[in-house]
């Protein structure tokens, strides 16, 4: 429930306003573990939105989308492995206190998620291979100009109830991005 929250508010608020923003294009690895002994690990890339900014108490909030490919892994109830690639592309907004000048940061966002086949972990079957991968995060920039950076996120994706089983899957994610 806190995720779809999370996404309408995004969704509202990057209907209003524009400024000059300031966030970074980066490259980033990420991976992590989840329920069912699932892990993930992910290559990818964020992508500011130029001109686009909001003051949001002492603090700032930009946005910028974000594109990755990767691999997930699942044991069966077998305990065999399995994988499946998966792609994704969506919006994450990023608040920033101090106006804007902190290096910490707390992230939300969603994507669009599509697997090469459908997901099981244990007993837990999805039925569509395209879900929303939902994250909140925290996270900082550091390095003489602030070229590396690190967060934690936690990840929830299904596919939103749009068909039935919706399972879903959680991560803990740990990412590291560096600007260029």
């Amino acid at each position: 429930m806190v995720l779809k929250k999370s996404i309408w508010l995004a969704s509202v608020v990057i209907a209003c306003g524009a400024v000059q923003a300031n966030e970074a294009k980066t490259i980033y690895v990420q991976g992590g573990w989840g329920e069912n002994t699932a892990g993930s690990a992910v290559l990818g890339a964020t992508l500011p939105w130029e001109n686009w900014s909001l003051s949001l108490g002492s603090g700032s909030l930009r946005g910028q989308w974000d594109a990755y490919a990767g691999i997930w892994s699942s044991q069966l109830e077998d305990a065999s492995r399995r994988n499946i690639w998966v792609i994704g592309f969506g919006p994450s907004l990023r608040w920033r206190g101090s106006e804007g000048q902190s290096p910490w940061f707390g992230e939300v966002g969603t994507s669009l998620h599509l697997s090469s086949r459908m997901y099981r972990s244990g007993n837990v079957d999805f039925s569509t291979r395209y879900n929303f991968a939902s994250h909140i995060g925290v996270g900082r920039n550091f390095g003489v100009n602030r070229q590396h950076e690190i967060s934690l996120r936690l990840q929830h994706t299904s596919n939103a109830s749009i068909k039935r089983p919706n399972p879903g899957q959680n991560f803990v994610l740990f990412r590291y991005a560096h600007k260029f």
